[in-house]
């Protein structure tokens, strides 16, 4: 399968998903109106197109809504059936070092899904804030 590639809108975050590398990233803020409607071909692409051993996944989210938020939480629980599998998964969460809640929002997903994730904090000034995740 081709990698999904969409850039960051005013109401949806940059995607990169690259199924034959493994690799997964997502940035920026996610209110859609249709959540669902957004992330199906990503939580497609996550269940049936994975190659190779190992799942990168890293996410930086300034912003989501409550939708977004289940459909963050489907998309880690395909990583999580993933790991499951027998795949080598990394989690990379970062947030803002001013913002509480998206680590927290981090931490539960973790809980929630007995997912080892690496918080990463950063400074809103940082080089890595004009690079994509």
């Amino acid at each position: 399968m081709k990698p999904i590639k969409l850039q960051a809108t005013r109401v949806t975050p940059a995607v990169l998903l690259d199924p034959s590398r493994g690799v997964f990233k997502m940035y920026g803020r996610s209110s859609p109106e249709n959540s669902m409607q957004f992330y199906e071909p990503i939580l497609s692409a996550l269940s049936n197109d994975i190659h190779g051993d190992k799942v990168d996944v890293r996410i930086k989210m300034e912003y989501f809504n409550t939708s977004s938020s289940k459909c963050i939480y489907d998309i880690l629980k395909e990583v999580k059936r993933l790991e499951a599998k027998g795949k080598r998964v990394m989690v990379r969460w970062y947030y803002d070092e001013d913002d509480e809640d998206m680590l927290e929002a981090g931490e539960d997903y973790s809980d929630l899904l007995d997912l080892p994730f690496k918080f990463i904090e950063y400074h809103p000034n940082d080089q890595y804030q004009s690079r994509s995740a």
